[in-house]
């Protein structure tokens, strides 16, 4: 019965997105929805998109190992990006009316720093989509109870969900979103009112963690310890920011008001409901603690479904894996139309030539969107990464590569393109002599580290005399950038001097 269920249920979502595909009429209407999309649809897909298979099934299983102090990064960062988008990048991204986050850089920094952070930014989405892809192939391993392996259900699932992402692009992910937003709170509501009813009730689960030490969030007193817990925030916090997923859904809204509300609720929505997935796995621990013992240390992302499958009602699992298929649909589709169409829009395109029509493009960032969903399904069977740490492993390269020219793009007047390259070639550098020559365990986390050398790059590039060669576009887009970052702050941006070095850009 459940497995007959998913089928259906995947069957008449597939048909939804097919069917939103029917708007999609050109590029724009395929990677941003036409600029079309209302506030309520806004704050769905950004919660649905962000609310994957980490939160239902990596966040939970590193909660019990580890309590609140190992799940920093998710969903306290992940949530805390979407707020910091909303309030601070929204709108001056909205304003300037583009179709990725890599024509920012492009409009800001020239091509050298379009081509660099796209290139970070679309490799970054492989351990995000992998997770998603792994977590398929597990759920549909389970309710088949092992009929359909974990790879074959890899497979189907991401060959499921290409079909109306090829046809319906952001139109069928904000569709779909929005359906299977409500699943997922219903779903999570009704199986957490389910299980706390097994125990005695939700404020017995709360105190039983409490007094097992869950809750302990800070660090302890130590230099180390400090430097870690902040370098696992910032990795979600921070590093994904600068991201195509997070940029649609702020190019997407109908107003800029909407831009800017949606992301603020969708992120705080997203916050609140990560937590029912934890109260549900921790309840595992007074319910069955002879499944949980066995399944902690060799895979703790089967504690949740297996609670389901033994211990709930056929209606309960059906809400339950139709919760966790939505979420891990909606973050999926996502997922893959995003560096997708920043690949094509940012590298390929000016390959191509600028004579390629607007059908031709949309021809390609179909094709790329196919290419893309192969690679990430085969590295998602070939990763041995828990799905929690595919996703925050993800951010890292973004964190180092890609935030610090987003951020004095949009508010630093004096940032150029040498300053960009700078902190793109520090970061990096720092980040990989750690990682590659570094001890296992750096006192300072080789991505922490990366952030800062970035920073400095920027600043020092910025300021010292130009010998970079910068390929910046006309001379008034490239003022625009800080008088709409001004507006947004509230201040009037004071015009640049235009001395020679200046002209020469």
């Amino acid at each position: 019965m459940l497995l007959w269920f998913v089928i259906i249920y995947w069957i008449i979502s597939v048909g939804i997105g097919l069917y939103a595909a029917t708007r999609v009429h050109n590029t724009k209407d395929f990677a941003i929805a036409g600029r079309h999309l209302p506030f309520y649809m806004v704050t769905a897909t950004v919660f649905a998109t962000w609310f994957g298979s980490e939160t239902v099934l990596g966040i939970p299983a590193t909660f019990l190992k580890e309590g609140l102090h190992g799940v920093v990064a998710d969903p306290f960062g992940a949530s805390m990006c979407l707020i910091l988008v909303g309030l601070f990048f929204a709108a001056p991204l909205y304003r300037m009316n583009l179709l990725t986050i890599g024509d920012f850089y492009k409009k800001k920094f020239g091509r050298s720093v379009e081509v660099l952070t796209t290139i970070a930014i679309v490799i970054s989405y492989l351990g995000w989509v992998g997770a998603q892809i792994t977590a398929l192939g597990l759920v549909f391993n389970v309710v088949s109870q092992g009929e359909i392996s974990k790879l074959a259900g890899m497979w189907i699932g991401s060959g499921t969900i290409l079909i109306y992402t090829f046809f319906g692009g952001m139109w069928a992910v904000a569709v779909t979103d929005f359906l299977q937003m409500i699943i997922i709170v219903i779903g999570m509501l009704f199986i957490g009112h389910e299980i706390s009813g097994q125990v005695g009730g939700v404020s017995v689960v709360v105190n039983h963690a409490m007094d097992a030490g869950k809750f302990e969030f800070w660090p302890t007193l130590e230099v180390k310890e400090i430097i870690a817990f902040a370098a696992a925030w910032v990795t979600m916090m921070f590093g994904s920011i600068p991201q195509q997923d997070v940029f649609q859904r702020v190019q997407s809204s109908k107003t800029e008001k909407i831009a800017i509300w949606g992301s603020v609720f969708g992120g705080s929505l997203y916050f609140v409901f990560a937590f029912v997935p934890m109260f549900l796995a921790y309840s595992a621990t007074m319910i069955d603690p002879e499944m949980v013992k066995g399944l902690i240390d060799t895979d703790p992302q089967l504690i949740l479904p297996t609670l389901v499958m033994q211990h709930a009602p056929l209606f309960a699992q059906v809400m339950f894996f139709g919760a966790l298929l939505s979420a891990i649909k909606s973050c999926a589709s996502a997922t893959l139309l995003a560096p997708s169409v920043t690949f094509s829009e940012n590298i390929l395109k000016p390959m191509l030539g600028r004579r390629l029509s607007d059908h031709k493009m949309l021809h390609l960032m179909r094709g790329v969107t196919v290419v893309f969903t192969i690679l990430v399904t085969l590295y998602a069977m070939n990763s041995k990464a828990s799905i929690f740490k595919m996703v925050e492993n993800a951010y890292q390269i973004t964190l180092v590569m890609a935030f610090v020219p987003l951020v004095a793009g949009v508010y630093w007047k004096r940032s150029n393109t040498q300053g960009a390259l700078a902190a793109i070639f520090c970061g990096l550098s720092v980040w990989l002599a750690i990682l590659i020559f570094g001890p296992e365990d750096p006192f300072v986390p080789a991505h922490f580290a990366g952030m800062f050398a970035s920073i400095f790059g920027m600043i020092v590039g910025s300021l010292l005399p130009s010998v970079v060669a910068k390929d910046l576009p006309q001379e008034p887009e490239h003022a625009e950038l800080h008088h709409m970052a001004a507006s947004h702050t509230g201040h009037v941006a004071e015009q640049p001097h235009h001395h020679p070095s200046h002209k020469q850009t």
